[in-house]
């Protein structure tokens, strides 16, 4: 076990719906995942995430409680991974922690920021493994963006030397990387707009369900094509890269105001953001795929909105449109496995940030190391 290089990704995403844990083996030419666990997060901790996004009474000490609360539920996740597998903290090289997103401007002002919880000294403390965690600031430091950080780990496991290809993971936010076959070419990568952030907060508030199970509710209703435009014209949409996005751009409140002289049914209303986030992505994927024959893998949850992938086929005519499964990595553990991999980056002195994505000065070696 000793010669095997095992590490454990952590992931909670803007929806903060729960911990994604991976267990990564990256000891032969391609990341094995040995073990996986979504551990869901209790609403009251859900909903002081999405509180905390916004500025609001009391916030020093809220956001002290949920470092200290998420890392507990980080470590317990990380052991509750374990227990499934006949390995033990030892064996683990190091946890690699994302953390809870809970602030992202990166161009505020003279200087961005962004700001994630989940305390990695208690990580460390209480599951014995070293802990690798504020991947995104240094990034930041240097004049970028600090996201997104996925298309490192595409460029090194998904690139081909035959076909153009896009990876996009849709997740809260929808997030593209650009894979050029020409090697001398650099990768691209930006935020595109909302994944499944609006979605998922309109059905919780009109049938209090968690998400759109397979779009069925998007599908019964008819796109808005007027509130459609007027979703379109949000600058975020049409700003060049390096660009990065949060709650803090798309947000219910946000939404009312789209909203407001509107006489649209919630169905509709759904049908329009589903139809948003397809059209987003669809507009900034395309020119840099070329006319036809380039290859789209979808990641993240947006992966199993039927409706969705239906809706991206046909906006993306004469390209292959496929979940990341079809690569050999499963679309729900793509970003965890990303963590494991960026914590690896960081313990071999490697840098895992890409300029040509963030915007950042030059490469640069991310996140602090936390012994166990």
């Amino acid at each position: 076990m000793a010669s095997r290089a095992l590490y454990i990704g952590l992931m909670s995403g803007t929806s903060a719906d729960g911990i994604d844990a991976g267990l990564v083996d990256f000891s032969g030419d391609r990341p094995q995942l040995l073990a996986s666990l979504a551990k869901a997060l209790p609403a009251d901790t859900q909903s002081l995430v999405t509180q905390l996004a916004h500025s609001g009474q009391d916030e020093i000490a809220q956001l002290a409680e949920l470092d200290q609360t998420l890392a507990e539920a980080f470590a317990e996740a990380s052991l509750e991974l374990l227990a499934r597998t006949d390995f033990t903290p030892k064996d683990i090289t190091a946890i690699g922690s994302h953390g809870q997103t809970l602030r992202h401007i990166p161009a505020a002002g003279r200087r961005g920021y962004t700001l994630q919880v989940g305390d990695p000294n208690i990580i460390a403390e209480l599951s014995g493994i070293c802990t690798v965690a504020d991947f995104r600031r240094r990034d930041v430091a240097a004049g970028g963006h600090g996201a997104p950080l996925a298309p490192a780990f595409h460029q090194a496991f998904f690139r081909s030397q035959t076909q153009e290809r896009a990876v996009i993971n849709i997740g809260g936010m929808a997030n593209i990387s650009y894979l050029p076959k020409d090697l001398s070419q650099p990768v691209l990568g930006f935020d595109s707009g909302p994944g499944n952030v609006l979605m998922d907060a309109w059905i919780k508030r009109h049938k209090n369900q968690g998400y759109d199970k397979d779009g069925m509710w998007a599908k019964a209703g008819k796109v808005s094509n007027d509130l459609l435009t007027r979703l379109m014209q949000h600058p975020f949409i049409g700003a060049p890269s390096p660009k990065s996005t949060g709650r803090e751009a798309f947000h219910l409140a946000w939404l009312e105001t789209q909203l407001q002289g509107r006489d649209t049914t919630p169905e509709e209303v759904q049908a329009t953001l589903l139809a948003f986030t397809c059209q987003s992505i669809a507009e900034q994927v395309l020119p840099l795929l070329g006319e036809a024959g380039g290859e789209v893998y979808i990641c993240g949850g947006g992966a199993h909105n039927k409706h969705l992938m239906a809706a991206l086929a046909a906006a993306m005519p004469g390209h292959r449109l496929d979940s990341t499964a079809a690569l050999g990595i499963e679309p729900d553990w793509v970003e965890a496995m990303t963590f494991a991999w960026l914590a690896k980056q960081t313990l071999e002195g490697k840098p895992s940030n890409l300029p040509s994505v963030s915007g950042a000065k030059g490469p640069r070696i991310l996140g602090g190391i936390y012994p166990a």
